[in-house]
């Protein structure tokens, strides 16, 4: 990793970045980066045949060449950001542009930093509008007056966060209310909301945007507010590990409050014995909002650590427009609680189990074991209700998902198949 001092100089530039564009801090031009080290010089003209590249930015932690604030406001349509690791601290704002920021892989990473301590700040990241792409960076420690900073707050346009960690922020990530707006998750962390009775602090709270799309994602270490809140109009959980702890201590793993189409296939979804309400996944405590409504859970490992029976799945009918389609199938229920009782719907093939019917539920082995008699025991769900509920995927630590080898013929329950 390069010495951010190294950038200081003016007349010369090393890169890292093959095939890229490199802009150096203090000049007015750039240089092609062939062979990951280069004089900056002018650069050739395009040719008026040939596509645009964006250009890469290298911004550093304060005192840097190049630091981020400077980088962001130099930086247009297409550009890249690459962040030095080290911590940032402050909070900055994208607006109405489409970049990507990308931390620079490495042992450490780069994060953007909250001192811990209340500020006017209502997240270390602001985007508004546009498109943006956060790719490898981590968010920590977000704090204000009012107790709800963020990490990162959307406000408006299409956001896409990849291989990004989110720890001891008052809100992991916040988007707010725009109805054309869009949140992509993949492969991410979140978890170590502060423990500050009476806050509240979601890991993931989304607004009435137009769609919410997390996958291969971890969300644990909870306290007191939801692991995830949506009030999105289309919501899609593919392959995440929502699941607070042994002891964990937050409310809902997933609250779905204004109903929509939402689309649960092959999550771990779990509830520790410290948690401060016995639902797991809530559809519909808040008032409908959208014309079109529809719950789907397949293949999903529900958890209850805890002595007391849990809601694992509570569908508030009171508040959805009757006919609400609720479509469940495959789904494995760990522990004490109740799935079906009190919920209208379609219901095949769901299981109960103990925990320690599982490889290891203390080591988080959350698999049926390969002499399990609940193995292959599930239907097929390719075709109920018009739409393939297959698992394609299961999530894996290391990398946010693993596929699952093609021809499975035989099914079953929960989110692990292998």
């Amino acid at each position: 990793m390069l010495d951010s001092a190294a950038w200081g100089c003016k007349a010369k530039a090393k890169a890292l970045l093959g095939g890229a564009v490199l802009a150096v801090a203090g000049m007015g031009w750039s240089a092609p980066v062939n062979d990951g080290m280069a004089v900056a010089a002018a650069a050739p003209a395009a040719s008026a045949s040939a596509p645009v590249e964006g250009t890469r930015w290298l911004a550093g932690p304060p005192g840097s060449a190049l630091p981020l604030g400077e980088a962001l406001e130099k930086a247009k349509d297409g550009d890249t950001i690459e962040l030095l690791s080290g911590e940032y601290p402050g909070a900055w704002v994208i607006e109405g542009k489409r970049l990507t920021l990308r931390g620079m892989d490495g042992d450490k990473r780069a994060v953007l930093k909250g001192d811990g301590k209340p500020g006017m700040h209502k997240a270390l990241l602001t985007v508004r509008g546009g498109e943006v792409t956060l790719q490898g960076i981590e968010f920590r420690g977000a704090r204000n007056r009012e107790g709800n900073a963020a990490g990162v707050r959307l406000e408006g346009g299409r956001l896409t966060v990849q291989r990004c960690s989110f720890f001891d922020n008052e809100t992991g990530l916040l988007a707010t209310r725009d109805e054309k707006a869009e949140l992509r998750i993949e492969a991410s962390a979140f978890g170590s909301a502060p423990r500050v009775v009476g806050s509240l602090p979601h890991l993931l709270n989304v607004g009435r945007i137009a769609r919410l799309t997390v996958n291969g994602t971890r969300f644990q270490q909870g306290y007191e507010g939801h692991l995830i809140k949506t009030r999105a109009r289309e919501n899609l959980f593919t392959y995440n590990f929502i699941h607070d702890g042994l002891r964990g201590g937050a409310s809902y793993e997933i609250d779905i409050a204004n109903g929509g189409l939402a689309t649960l296939i092959g999550n771990v979804i779990g509830q520790g014995a410290d948690a401060q309400n016995q639902v797991l996944v809530a559809y519909g405590t808040e008032d409908a909002a959208w014309d079109r409504n529809r719950l789907v859970l397949a293949h999903n490992t529900f958890i209850n650590h805890g002595w007391m029976p849990a809601w694992f799945l509570r569908v508030i009918d009171k508040n959805l427009p009757p006919g609400t389609e609720v479509l469940a199938v495959n789904n494995l229920l760990v522990g004490g609680g109740v799935f079906e009782w009190g919920n209208k719907g379609r219901f095949e093939g769901n299981r109960h189990a103990l925990r320690r019917m599982l490889r290891d539920a203390d080591t988080q082995a959350f698999e049926l074991p390969a002499g399990s008699r609940l193995r292959d025991q599930g239907v097929d769900p390719r075709s109920i209700g018009g739409t393939d509920l297959s698992p394609k995927a299961e999530f894996d630590f290391a990398k946010g998902t693993r596929p699952l080898p093609n021809g499975l013929n035989a099914w079953s329950p929960g989110a692990y198949q292998q």
